[in-house]
């Protein structure tokens, strides 16, 4: 049973508002309170997505990318490759 986009939606611009608030009151450079709010945006996205294509077959233009770039798709790495390529040859 998929959850109403609505509810889901909110659940992710209250993610974003913890977030903001954890980021704002930081206590050094991996505070666990920010950490977990990342993580909860990405949980509240995901939802929001799922509910999003269940409801409307529609999707945003958004992407969560992990750390280790495992989201960029081959079409991006070519562009991102073809951006380096271009830069090391300004250099030059």
């Amino acid at each position: 049973m998929s959850i109403d986009p609505r509810a889901a939606l909110s659940a992710l611009t209250t993610a974003l508002e913890e977030h903001l608030v954890a980021a704002s009151a930081r206590r050094g450079e991996e505070d666990p309170i920010v950490e977990a709010t990342f993580l909860g945006i990405i949980d509240a996205f995901e939802a929001y997505e799922e509910a999003l294509f269940d409801a409307f077959d529609e999707v945003t233009p958004l992407v969560i990318y992990g750390e280790d770039g495992e989201d960029i798709d081959e079409d991006d790495e070519d562009e991102l490759e073809s951006d380096e390529e271009s830069e090391a040859a300004n250099e030059q």
